[in-house]
């Protein structure tokens, strides 16, 4: 007998206890899941800019060797990080200048698929100097941009037909 009651009472006492208000919890997860985004880790506005520089460099080495899956690779690896940037840097008053890159983009592109040297080193030319009219509009003049004299890594080969040892 004494069981049954005390089982009875048990019942009735958790039966009562007021359970958590679930937004609560639900806002607390919310709260920490921002702070976590808040705080991971995005590439600044020159990570991206420093990226897109050795692409250029290779893009350059590619195409003059006439390497031009290397050179659609390298481009498209430019159009990736103008992408990543309006993505990741929509603050930065320099994003709105980047427009004036996909034209020149578009053109090496279409010289690249071509497999046209002249038409590729006259488009490697508009957009070297269009990154620099970009630099010179936003302020970072003091960044200029060439031509490639020299290829940027020791550790890869720009030819085509050149196997790995």
């Amino acid at each position: 007998m004494k069981t049954i009651t005390y089982i009875a009472l048990t019942s009735i006492l958790l039966s009562c206890h007021q359970q958590e208000n679930p937004s609560k919890n639900w806002q607390t997860q919310i709260d920490s899941l921002q702070s976590t985004i808040k705080d991971s880790y995005k590439p600044g506005f020159g990570e991206f800019m420093s990226s897109i520089q050795v692409h250029h460099e290779k893009l350059w080495f590619a195409g003059i060797n006439q390497n031009w899956k290397l050179a659609t690779f390298e481009i498209n690896e430019i159009k990736e990080s103008i992408s990543n940037i309006k993505k990741y840097c929509a603050d930065r008053p320099e994003v709105q200048s980047l427009d004036m890159i996909e034209d020149p983009l578009s053109n090496i592109s279409i010289a690249i698929e071509k497999k046209s040297m002249p038409n590729f080193k006259n488009g490697f030319t508009l957009l070297t100097s269009t990154c620099n009219s970009c630099h010179q509009t936003t302020n970072h003049g003091f960044n200029v941009i060439t031509t490639p004299v020299t290829p940027p890594f020791s550790n890869q080969n720009f030819k085509v037909g050149i196997k790995s040892q």
